[in-house]
């Protein structure tokens, strides 16, 4: 049983604030059902009041005229605030949402001080301004940050997406308003307490515990530069829409429905091995969960057969039982949504090989079964749409091209995994698949690396040297002819790093 939970106050321009409005969110655990905490709900007013507190404190404060080295101080110490506490952020995000307290550790908590990390190393491979030669005359090209920046969680990852926001926003010099989703707001208190010791400056962060009107409202407010949005794609559609009224940069990071490819030469165990944990990937709860599993003709039914083993053989329980792999999912609502997938897949003529119901031994929380479905064909609504719970589908093919005709055979591209004796085969396969991210013989996010999604997964990337930039605007200066031209390179500012580039030709 989880300790019950309560703040009564909001984190708005880095101080605890009464909120203006008089909602609240219960936290319910979607093991017990019982609720585990209560929240304040943000109201549009109290939107208003953060969207003014960055807005001044980007236009009139340190943050952004600090030099990268100080605002990486503080992010630094931000990072290791994280890392200091980081089995008490899993523990919070496993209890609200369900994720394995295993897991967790790792990717809820872990995870994030890597991404935390990483955008350091991004921000400083970064040429903040730099001097070229023009065709008219000397030029000079600054990155600059691009303004108040609302980043929108979701509650399946919500360390991981805070991080993968924040880290490149602040150090890009950008002031901040952090959404998280209702379903899992607890964390965001432990992370604000960290941020506050960090010594962010005052106004550049606020954090506010919302539902989706008061989101829509935030993303659409005219003093906000820039979204930032993880959630599904009718939200992020929604999302994109709204934020077009004043023109406001939008990144998008949405759904997935991966393929894990193994071809005919693959090693059956090993591949197995690798691709069940990404299959049930936080209870199915993942956006680059590998749901569709492609196996040849040839090898389908000893694929079958060792697919379904694995799946009967996760351990679902508590989720902060250490020896758990599937938990409950989030909310009642998702596991009906996973209970009426699992009709449509019975109903379209779909074989269940395993799962399908409720654990016995799981009377209460909102647990469904590790499913399998065999015999799927790639038009089934099991196979095309994004469940996002623990149902995966067998579909068999016959030749490579089929197989590559297959994965790309649908609305999403976010991720995906090929599983072969040769490596160079696999690459070779993974140049055809239109997704974002890929992987040959193994299945993992580089949190330095550039990630994102062809198609309705989504639009940007996060992460990396790329997902840095999000965060920036460019600038070109015009300097007289006789200033000073490209020989002289190095680059100052309070924005950026210092450096040298090669001069251009013009």
């Amino acid at each position: 049983m989880t300790d019950f939970v309560e703040h009564g106050k909001l984190f708005i321009g880095g101080a605890l604030t009464d909120p203006l409005g008089t909602g609240t969110i219960d936290v319910v655990s979607p093991h017990s059902e019982e609720i585990i905490g209560r929240v304040p709900h943000a109201s549009r007013a109290d939107v208003d009041a953060a969207v003014a507190t960055a807005r001044k404190a980007f236009d009139e404060g340190p943050w952004p005229r600090m030099t990268l080295d100080e605002r990486i101080a503080v992010v630094t110490r931000i990072k290791d605030g994280v890392a200091a506490r980081h089995e008490e952020l899993a523990r919070l995000v496993s209890s609200q949402n369900g994720s394995p307290y295993s897991w967790s550790v790792f990717a809820q908590a872990l995870g994030p001080v890597m991404i935390w990390d990483a955008a350091i190393t991004a921000a400083r491979a970064t040429v903040h301004e730099e001097r070229r030669a023009g065709m008219l005359g000397p030029l000079v090209v600054r990155r600059e940050p691009v303004g108040v920046v609302a980043a929108v969680m979701p509650w399946n990852v919500p360390q991981f997406t805070a991080a993968s926001k924040l880290a490149p926003a602040l150090l890009a010099g950008c002031t901040a308003i952090l959404k998280p989703s209702p379903e899992a707001p607890l964390d965001s208190y432990l992370l604000a307490e960290i941020i506050q010791e960090a010594g962010l400056p005052a106004g550049v962060l606020s954090i506010l515990p919302a539902d989706r009107e008061v989101s829509e409202y935030l993303v659409g407010h005219p003093g906000v530069d820039k979204v930032s949005f993880t959630g599904s794609v009718a939200a992020g559609k929604r999302v994109m829409e709204v934020a077009s009224r004043h023109l406001t940069r939008v990144t998008l990071e949405l759904g997935g429905k991966s393929a894990a490819v193994i071809l005919p030469d693959a090693d059956i165990a090993a591949s197995v091995a690798g691709i069940t944990p990404a299959a049930w990937l936080n209870n199915g709860q993942a956006c680059v969960a590998q749901t569709r599993v492609l196996a040849p003709r040839s090898r389908y039914d000893e694929i079958a057969e060792a697919l379904t083993a694995a799946a009967e053989a996760l351990v679902v329980g508590d989720p902060l039982d250490p020896a758990t792999q599937v938990g409950p999912l989030v909310a009642q609502r998702q596991q009906q949504r996973s209970f009426d997938y699992i009709e449509l897949g019975r109903t379209a003529g779909a074989k269940l090989l395993t799962g399908g119901g409720r654990p016995a031994a799981r009377d209460r929380g909102w647990y469904v079964e590790p499913t399998l479905f065999g015999e799927v064909d790639n038009g089934m609504r099991i196979a095309r749409e994004e469940i996002f719970g623990p149902v995966i589908c067998l579909l068999p093919y016959g030749d490579e091209e089929e197989a590559a005709r297959i994965a790309n055979d649908s609305d999403f591209g976010l991720s995906g995994s090929v599983w072969t004796a040769d490596t160079d085969r696999g690459l070779d396969f993974a140049r055809r698949i239109r997704t974002g991210t890929y992987s040959v013989n193994t299945f993992g996010v580089d949190l330095g690396a550039p990630f994102g999604g062809y198609k309705n997964s989504g639009l940007g990337r996060e992460m990396g040297v790329e997902g840095y930039a999000a965060y920036l605007e460019l600038k070109t200066i015009h300097l007289p002819a006789g200033s000073g031209g490209a020989e002289d390179a190095e680059t100052t500012g309070t924005t950026g790093t210092t450096g040298t580039v090669e001069p251009t030709d013009g």
